[in-house]
């Protein structure tokens, strides 16, 4: 490999270097130790050492070559490689292409710089476009180079990065290169001959965190395996960590939750991924998140700069971010200052003050924003010109502040006529109100206390609005946030949502597309539909506005469009109570967007089938309460508790709780701070009822504590009817219990927990991220040992191990193949055992490494039919039960067991014919031939097979689970009795000729081989006489013209199991005689009967095979055999 010139002084690398060749202007060094009889000696001993602690390649590249400049005591490296061939190929080339060139220069100096600018341009043209997007292309080379000879993965593999760090192995700290590629954490040390070498796959990650302790004063703390690796003396700490939080996260996303991962052209190929491209990544999700914009938003700058404030009259420092179409500000002097100016709502960009670097922004609300210190400021200008040209293109803009509609229908008009044909009309039209000012008007001659208080919380608004502007580009400051934990006016609710969460955006960004995911969703059927129905009549039932079809219809077209929009969620129970809401204040499109704005962004992976984000909010919460409320901890012996209260507190935002009149308020304050809010409002609950919670004896105490105190907040300054408010519905039995005001709740809340900052909440659910995916994958794996111990003698250990192994095998065909329809088949919402399914590829790599009859010629062969044997379903797939039953026979069944195993390996449906289509390629069967012989199944069948296929899986194309079908497949599985083998089909001429090869193939290398070979010939000489008598006595009339001597056939057999080279035509004249002019066949009694008689046979088949030996073999071995296929 071709090195970046770099000086090395030659005296003091004598003792380190061995000199081979040399010339006039190049050297040729060998590493001591290398090559040498015992390494060396102590000399080699410590290069080697020294090699793997210092930041060199040359414990990879043990030859070098420098170039010399005659009366120099000043060398350049130029070239290094890790075997004699290779570097001698780069000495040749020197001499061939360079040698006769340095003649013509007259100084050293020219000879020098001739050389180094030759070499560079070597590397330019041998790298090019490979390490392009690395920061430091040279050097990335040479730990690329480092990380394939170190590990030996797969060519496909890539580094991402890698890091000089220690990692303690108890007390002692070993100094050497931690390796972070996208499907592994490496790490490799050499100390004075001891060599450790470590690989920790992502998906085996439970806990990933930053720590320190009285040895280590900052250390990553890995967790894989219940086993605990730390690693320290990093020089970028946060940075190494944030990487490693990002891989682990991708691969558990990519892995475990298939749903929720897109096809995100970053992420999608691992091969595109790079240490630059996470940081950017990393950047831009803290970026759109913060401000609540598009996920589909990149960050493109940032600058440091001054933002004029008018009403304060001062300059606030922060930071300016701009992405595609988006200008943001965020203050950093604690002043809590943002500001979002989308593009499209730009008018015009000019330089402001050039002595202060100025820029002014100007918007269609005739607000001037002024950008001062700001660097580069007149080719930001240039460039904010040139975006708001792109976005000022003709386009409906719509406007983001919420204004009354025109000629809406009022609720009379949507009643009238027979329910069914309301129901149907309204199904067409989409609402063009929200539900609360259609179903509560505000009167505005009849004021009494609560409306007067109302009317001054939309006056400090209007205020508001006035001093910092209105609408989606207004400032946002502390007094901003004070006015939402106040409660937002019930007339404003809709808009300030919308504008908080970010929707506005949305809804301007896809204009009309509401209304055509109404006309596509209507009249679809499937599982997320039904459900929906289901539960229209449960969301907020006791409202008037969902006690008429018009609540109810603008309730089903949201949910169903939803649905329709995003398959992978489609509906989940809580998104009706949510919806709900939202329709009450907020238009219908808008509530749409809401809920779009809620599910994919605010709670991420809230709703779908294994409600993740949830449990990992909860995780954090647990987290939370160990921090600000230890007695309570100390008290609950158990966490599991707050997990399973506070389940709906997350899911429905306390609505489920909490009266309606007092839950609006939380949700205010969650579109504005995110779920910081929630989390602040639980640790809020809980200490406020903490005496209380303190005494109980038991959970069921402390679930009706809690209760009790929900039933008695109130919101007193809800202007709400009093039919409508559920706090003011009481028993009086209830009223014994102090009430609670919301707002002095939440105020509460902020005043205690407000120090909580949103970037902590995101590291920690990044890091319960990785616990909560583990524990789920535990309990998938505790069912499914549950189940198939029942039905296997392997003991809970190796059952166990094998369980490991079966899955680490779908997911190592996951690492490096994005696109393989393998990703396909880990689904969560699929019974435990079919979570995890492997193809026949797969299983023959773990049947080369588990079984006991792997050592067989024809290995392959018998992989495939054991494969189509187990796959009943036909679907080019098998599950870990099935693959744990046909090992269990294979070491643990009995004589009868693993002769019926063989035998119907050897008859269809397993069987098929694979050497007559290859015969002279043997046992060995290439990645394309092992597809298609396994699919030959479901071609052979037919398309009722595929109607099978859809009721084994009824997942699949319809979007919809049939849960009579699995049912009726369980209940099959309880009434399936023990197969008999009077049952099984007879074997005809062709497939018993294979299973006695088969038998020869397996008896190869066994002491007793000659014996076994004997028996089988004796063997078939008896059943072909006895076949041949059978058949005269059917047919005595019949002539046998040419009859079949058994003794020479089973002497030919013999023959060609022993040769296993035998030739094609030497095949078709054995298999023709053996013919004759009538067909035979064997029943498996005939066999077995015969086989009995030969003691060698029974003590072969009746042999111990220890499987512990093969899954330890198999745990070091199964990531080569990977890298091999």
């Amino acid at each position: 490999m071709w090195l970046k010139p770099e000086e090395v002084l030659l005296k003091n690398a004598l003792k380190l270097w061995v000199q081979e060749r040399s010339n006039q202007y190049f050297v040729l060094q060998r590493r001591r130790g290398y090559g040498e009889e015992g390494g060396g000696g102590l000399a080699g001993l410590l290069v080697g050492t020294l090699d793997a602690v210092l930041d060199s390649t040359s414990k990879v590249a043990p030859f070098r070559i420098l170039h010399q400049t005659p009366d120099s005591q000043v060398y350049w490296s130029i070239a290094c490689g890790s075997s004699r061939e290779e570097i001698t190929e780069h000495w040749d080339w020197l001499e061939h292409n360079v040698m006769k060139t340095l003649s013509v220069f007259d100084s050293n100096e020219d000879i020098t710089s001739f050389v180094q600018g030759k070499i560079r341009g070597l590397i330019a043209e041998e790298g090019k476009g490979s390490f392009t997007r690395e920061d430091d292309p040279e050097k990335f080379r040479e730990g690329l180079m480092k990380f394939e000879k170190c590990f030996g993965l797969p060519e496909q593999e890539k580094l991402v990065t890698y890091y000089s760090c220690s990692y303690w192995k108890g007390r002692v700290p070993c100094q050497g290169w931690l390796y972070l590629s996208t499907n592994f954490l490496s790490f490799y040390s050499f100390l004075l001959g001891a060599e450790i070498k470590l690989i920790i796959s992502w998906d085996e990650i439970s806990k990933l965190q930053k720590t320190s302790n009285v040895l280590l004063t900052e250390s990553i703390h890995v967790c894989s395996r219940g086993e605990d690796h730390y690693f320290s003396m990093f020089l970028h700490i946060s940075e190494t960590f944030l990487l490693m939080e990002q891989l682990a996260n991708y691969a558990v996303r990519r892995l475990f939750d298939k749903e929720t991962f897109e096809n995100d052209p970053v992420l999608h190929d691992p091969l595109q991924i790079t240490k630059r491209g996470l940081e950017n990544r990393a950047h831009s999700e803290q970026f759109s998140a913060f401000f609540r914009l598009p996920k589909e938003e990149t960050l493109k700058e940032v600058h440091e700069c001054f933002l004029w404030v008018p009403f304060s009259h001062y300059n606030t420092h922060g930071k300016m971010c701009i992405s595609e179409n988006y200008i943001c500000f965020a203050s950093q002097d604690g002043s809590l200052c943002s500001v979002i100016i989308p593009l499209r709502e730009v008018t015009g960009v000019d330089k402001a003050d050039p002595a202060n670097r100025g820029v002014n922004i100007s918007t269609k609300g005739k607000t001037a924003f002024r950008f001062t210190e700001v660097r580069d400021f007149e080719q930001l200008v240039t460039k904010l010109r040139m975006k708001c040209n792109a976005t000022s293109s003709p386009q409906h803009i719509i406007n983001t502040e919420v204004a009354a509609g025109s000629g809406s229908d009022s609720p009379k008009d949507f009643d009238a006529g027979p329910s069914k044909m309301g129901q149907r009309d309204n199904s067409k039209t989409v609402g063009t109100e929200a539900l609360m000012t259609v179903y509560h008007p505000q009167d505005a001659e009849n004021l009494d206390s609560k409306m007067l208080k109302e009317k001054m919380k939309e006056q400090s608004w209007n205020i508001l609005f006035v001093e910092r502007g209105h609408g989606v580009s207004m400032f946002r400051t502390k007094k901003t946030r004070d006015l939402v934990v106040r409660g937002i006016p019930e007339a404003l609710r809709g808009e300030l949502w919308l504008l908080f969460s970010g929707a506005v955006n949305d809804m301007a960004s896809n204009p009309g597309y509401y209304t055509e995911l109404v006309e596509k969703s209507l009249g679809t059927c499937t599982l997320a539909t039904d459900e929906i129905e289901r539960d229209l009549r449960r969301s907020l039932p006791e409202h008037p506005a969902f006690q008429s079809d018009t609540g109810i219809s603008a309730l089903r077209r949201v949910l169903t469009a939803y649905a329709y929009r995003n398959p992978q969620i489609g509906y989940c129970q809580a998104m009706n109570i949510l919806t709900s809401v939202l329709l009450l204040y907020a238009k219908e499109e808008e509530a749409f967007w809401l809920l779009v704005a809620v599910c994919e962004r605010m709670l991420p992976d809230y709703f779908n089938r294994r409600i993740i984000g949830a449990l990992v909010d909860q995780a954090v919460f647990e987290e939370l309460i160990r921090v600000h409320l230890p007695q309570l901890t100390d008290h609950m012996t158990d966490m599991t508790f707050f997990s399973s209260v506070s389940l709906s507190w997350f899911l429905t935002l306390f609505i489920s709780v909490l009266p309606i009149e007092s839950a609006v308020n939380v949700v205010d304050c969650f579109f504005y701070d995110g779920i910081k809010a929630v989390l602040q409002l639980g640790l809020a609950v809980l200490e406020y009822n903490m005496e209380k919670l303190l005494t109980c004896k038991d959970d069921a105490e402390a679930v009706t504590v809690l209760n009790r105190f929900f039933d008695s907040v109130t919101n007193k300054d809800s202007p709400l009817p009093p039919a409508v408010q559920q706090g003011s519905n009481l028993s009086d039995a209830k009223s014994d219990h102090p009430k609670v005001d919301i707002t002095d709740l939440i105020r509460e809340s902020n005043e205690r927990y407000g120090d909580i900052r949103y970037e902590d909440v995101e590291s920690m659910r990044c890091r319960n991220r990785l616990y909560v995916i583990q524990t789920l994958e535990a309990t998938t794996k505790q069912n499914v040992l549950r189940v198939v111990s029942q039905d296997v003698k392997f003991n809970p250990s190796d059952l166990e191990e094998l369980y490991d192994l079966f899955k680490k095998e779908h997911f190592l065909s996951c690492y490096w193949n994005v696109n393989r329809p393998v990703l396909q088949h880990h689904d969560a919402g699929l019974p435990y055992l079919d979570q995890y399914r492997i193809d026949c590829q797969q299983f023959r790599v773990l049947f080369h490494l588990l079984s006991p009859w792997s050592h067989c010629a024809n290995r392959d062969s018998l992989a495939l039919w054991t494969f189509r044997l187990m796959d009943e379903s036909s679907n080019c797939l098998i599950n870990f039960k099935q693959f744990a039953c046909v090992l269990d026979t294979m070491y643990n069944g009995s004589f009868t067991d693993k002769l019926k195993l063989l035998f119907k390996l050897h008859i269809p449906p397993a069987f098929t014919e694979v050497e007559s289509l290859s015969p002279a390629k043997g046992g060995g069967l290439s990645k394309e031939e092992l597809i298609h012989f396994s699919q030959l199944s479901v071609s052979s069948v037919g398309d009722s097979l595929k109607g099978d296929c859809l009721k084994s899986s009824p997942e699949k194309g319809k979007g919809k689970v049939d849960i009579q079908a699995y049912l009726k497949q369980w209940q099959d599985e309880l009434l399936k009795k023990e197969e008999n083998i009077k049952d099984l089909p007879r074997m005809n001429q062709s497939q018993f000729i294979q299973f006695s090869k088969t038998l020869y193939n397996l008896f190869h290398g066994d002491p007793e081989e000659e014996l076994l070979y004997r028996a089988i010939a004796v063997v078939t000489s008896l059943l072909l006489k006895m076949e041949e008598v059978g058949r005269k006595l059917q047919s005595p009339t019949s002539p046998v013209e040419n009859p079949v001597d058994g003794t020479e056939t089973s002497a030919e057999i013999s023959r060609k199991g022993q040769e296993e080279s035998s030739s094609e035509q030497t095949e078709g004249s054995r298999e023709q005689s053996l013919r004759g002019n009538h067909e035979w066949s064997f029943a498996f009694e005939q066999i077995l009967a015969s086989l009995l008689n030969e003691p060698a046979f029974v003590r072969f088949f009746e042999k111990l095979h220890d499987i512990k030996v093969k899954i330890e073999s198999a745990k070091n071995l199964q990531l080569k055999a990977r890298t091999r296929v």
